[in-house]
């Protein structure tokens, strides 16, 4: 019996073995299909590290600072401006005309010599300063760097727009070199505004001739200068301006007055305004408003050392058939830029 026995455990026991085996063998298959499976994800792209990505925000970096060094002007020569507009008694324009292009020279070294050193430092030839770093971050971003801004106009644009209006004020600075002083001046292709208002006061006061305080600007809408602002002449007294934008109102070709805004519309151009220096004591009252003249949307500023503000300009008054609490109370201001 119990060598029947044993004899009957055998085929249990060889079982066992070969369920051994079989479960051995579905081990060494999973391991090899896991080994499979690493292999493939081995193979599969892996996610950039973050040397990359910082590279990549260099060669950006690089080719904006490149760009915008491509397009940027020479700086003026102030000597060769000087000789041919020497200081006159009767034109004090020449004396603006030879700051702005210093104030221009000032701007355009900053940008040019921080865009040169970026392009240095991204290259690894340079080291990269925390100036500018902060340079190449705003450049990324598609913003105006705080370091050109120290000395720059007063500007709300984003880096493109403010590139274009750099060369655009660079552009209309030649021509008065080339051509002359323009029949119609560009009010927001100014540094110093209010130097150049005050500019158009003196070669009046010294005309005439009269005290400089007794002196203040009448204001007159040019409503038919829109089409041929190329071809007028000069006035006698005072200078045309163009360049300004209403916001909170529009101005009225057919009543010549203010009227409100259309639908969805935000800011309107204004037409050339004449700004006629005149006797204060002349001036002839008329139902208007005092609309405040900004340099940007942003409508404040601090004083200068000049005693000036940093954004307001003036009180321009336009002529309306309304209150003017009517327009203070939809906040109705010119502007000389936008800010897109």
């Amino acid at each position: 019996l119990l060598t029947q026995s044993s004899s009957s455990t055998l085929p249990s026991t060889s079982n066992s073995k070969a369920s051994a085996k079989r479960t051995a063998g579905s081990g060494a298959a999973a391991a090899g299909a896991g080994a499979d499976t690493h292999v493939s994800n081995a193979d599969a792209p892996a996610a950039p590290p973050v040397a990359v990505n910082n590279r990549s925000n260099e060669n950006v970096i690089a080719e904006v600072a490149a760009d915008i060094l491509g397009r940027l002007p020479a700086n003026f020569d102030l000597e060769a401006a000087e000789q041919l507009y020497p200081q006159k008694y009767l034109d004090s324009m020449n004396t603006v005309l030879v700051q702005e292009l210093g104030r221009f020279n000032t701007l355009l070294s900053v940008v040019r010599n921080s865009l040169v050193a970026l392009g240095q430092a991204c290259k690894g030839l340079a080291l990269m300063s925390g100036e500018l770093d902060a340079v190449g971050k705003a450049l990324f971003d598609g913003k105006v760097p705080a370091l050109w801004l120290c000395r720059s106009f007063p500007s709300l644009k984003p880096l493109g727009s403010y590139v274009k209006e750099i060369l655009e004020r660079c552009a209309f600075f030649t021509d008065w070199l080339k051509l002359g002083p323009p029949p119609v001046f560009w009010l927001s292709g100014f540094f110093f505004t209010q130097a150049f208002l005050t500019g158009a006061k003196q070669n009046y006061a010294r005309k005439v001739p009269i005290a400089i305080d007794a002196v203040d600007f009448e204001f007159e809408v040019m409503d038919t200068l829109a089409d041929n602002i190329g071809s007028i002449a000069p006035p006698a007294d005072g200078v045309y301006c163009r360049g300004l934008f209403l916001e909170g109102a529009r101005w009225d070709h057919a009543s010549h007055e203010l009227a409100e805004s259309l639908p969805k519309v935000l800011f309107t151009p204004m037409p050339v305004i004449w700004m006629v220096p005149k006797d204060m004591a002349t001036f002839k009252a008329y139902p208007h408003y005092n609309c405040p003249l900004y340099k940007t949307a942003e409508r404040r500023g601090v004083l200068s050392t000049t005693g000036h503000s940093t954004n307001f300009v003036l009180d321009i008054r336009l002529p309306t058939g309304q209150q003017p609490a009517h327009w203070t109370m939809r906040g109705v201001a010119l502007l000389t830029s936008l800010s897109c």
